[in-house]
């Protein structure tokens, strides 16, 4: 089983406290952020980055769904870490200072991938398709705070 990683980047008109806590806000903000990919959107715990629980389905493809149970932690300033209950998925959002009032926001996601050919498939493919699904949360996230 090989490490899939998949990375994506934008810089956004907004400072760094504000870009991290509307993505730190997943009571109010946070669903707003997600395009189609994402279903059933639910707050168990908490709501305000860390201590948050979220659920939500991510359909990568039109085949594959994945089924999400996140704890969200703060391990560092300016850092949301989002872990898989029920895999090994973990997503890191990083804000760091960008020039006067901009932001740049990095998402990584990683996760334990298959073996044999799917594995390779997935390793191949996964992160372009991934990408694609957090270059569209980061434009929503773009837009929301640039307002």
């Amino acid at each position: 089983m090989a490490q899939v990683e998949a990375t994506t980047e934008r810089v956004v008109a907004a400072d760094p406290e504000t870009v991290f806590d509307t993505l730190a806000d997943y009571s109010g903000t946070r669903a707003k952020l997600l395009p189609e990919h994402f279903s059933e959107y639910e707050v168990r715990e908490g709501g305000d980055g860390e201590g948050t629980l979220v659920h939500w389905k991510l359909q990568a493809t039109s085949k594959r769904v994945r089924d999400c149970l996140l704890e969200v932690t703060e391990p560092t300033d300016g850092e949301l870490v989002e872990k898989d209950r029920n895999s090994s998925m973990v997503t890191t959002w990083r804000v760091t200072p960008a020039g006067e009032g901009r932001s740049r926001v990095v998402v990584t996601t990683v996760w334990n991938g298959a073996g044999g050919i799917g594995g390779f498939f997935e390793k191949t493919f996964a992160p372009k398709g991934l990408g694609r699904i957090y270059d569209a949360v980061l434009a929503k996230l773009a837009a929301e705070v640039e307002k």
